[in-house]
């Protein structure tokens, strides 16, 4: 434990904020007001300077500390003793935030399929309201993997000099076609089920079982597959990856809803930096923020290119890349190796 440290105060705390604002969306569309559930550790100092914000994947939460344990926590690299670290669900996701499911205030009855299309750019906006109700004005660092990492740099391209460093993993700056195929087809298996279209929190479960199948072979390198699941007998049936991809889409349908998974896919595919701002390299090019971009070797998902793209065309960039057989799901994984960059980047930038 950092006992010489003046800033104790280690214990997380959860809050939901409640804004009352109306809240704009690209697609035309607006919220008259939203909910975000967060959570933050650690105390700010007084000059608040010591902020960490990081924003989490697809069907994660706000409990950065549980998905992220080997950077967040006493004595890790994100150490609330030093930091205040700040984690807040997506606008979109089941865990906290306004999402298909909450009341719509103009029915009083849930959005179900209602509920507007979102994008990057409007996660990143309802985030920054967060911020400015908790008083922030300047973020040391903004640092989110694959949908987050997307946020995260619409977030840093608004922020300006308002945040100082920011941290992309496995993610781009413009949602590729490959990716938007996986969710185009994972949103497909979803259609499929035969429960999709009821005014239901169940409504499309089995389909979203499909869809994380799906999901599974795009996060997840062949050669994780081959050294985990690969089998020691001689079968014509049952092999241990069908059981395997089955579980994993049983497990995401027992804490998620299919019409918040529809809504965040959407929202990855939506993603592009330069639109309206003449293109992603032109757009990368304003931010103010040193960037860190790291990618993953064998990542199928976000390619390692798409990772150097955003560091060749920042004004401040640092690329690194991660070595792993698990492919984009490395960067939840690696914690050795993600813990070496994170240091050199902080030293090379006198932190």
């Amino acid at each position: 434990m950092n006992l010489t440290s003046p800033y104790l105060i280690t214990d997380m705390t959860q809050e939901t904020f409640h804004c009352e604002e109306e809240l704009n969306l690209e697609s035309g569309e607006s919220l008259p007001g939203f909910e975000i559930s967060y959570t933050t550790q650690g105390h700010l100092t007084p000059k608040k300077d010591n902020v960490i914000w990081i924003l989490h994947a697809l069907t994660g939460d706000a409990n950065v500390h549980e998905w992220w344990s080997g950077l967040v926590g006493e004595d890790k690299f994100f150490d609330p003793t030093k930091y205040f670290i700040v984690c807040a669900n997506l606008l979109g996701s089941c865990y906290g935030s306004t999402q298909p499911l909450s009341d719509n205030p103009k029915t009083g009855k849930p959005y179900y399929y209602d509920f507007p299309n979102l994008s990057t750019r409007d996660m990143a906006k309802a985030f920054d309201r967060l911020r400015q109700h908790l008083g922030i004005q300047q973020i040391d660092t903004i640092i989110g993997g694959s949908l987050g990492g997307q946020v995260a740099l619409e977030w840093s391209y608004n922020l300006q000099e308002q945040v100082k460093k920011t941290i992309i993993v496995a993610s781009n700056a413009k949602t590729s076609p490959w990716t938007i195929g996986f969710n185009e087809a994972q949103r497909m298996a979803i259609e499929s089920d035969s429960t999709w279209g009821q005014n239901s929190p169940d409504a499309g479960k089995k389909g979203l079982e499909a869809a994380r199948a799906i999901g599974m072979l795009s996060y997840r390198h062949q050669d994780i597959f081959h050294a985990s699941q690969a089998e020691t007998e001689e079968k014509t049936d049952h092999f241990r990856v069908s059981s395997y991809l089955r579980y994993q889409g049983q497990k995401l349908s027992n804490r998620f809803n299919a019409l918040s998974y529809w809504v965040l896919t959407k929202a990855m595919d939506s993603h592009d930096l330069g639109r309206g701002r003449g293109g992603t390299a032109k757009a990368l090019s304003a931010i103010k923020a040193k960037v860190l971009s790291i990618g993953i070797n064998t990542d199928l998902l976000f390619t390692k290119e798409e990772s150097q793209f955003i560091s060749k065309n920042v004004p401040n960039g640092t690329y690194r890349e991660i070595s792993s057989i698990y492919g984009h799901d490395a960067f939840l994984v690696e914690n050795e190796q993600l813990n070496y960059i994170l240091t050199s980047f902080y030293l090379e930038n006198n932190d």
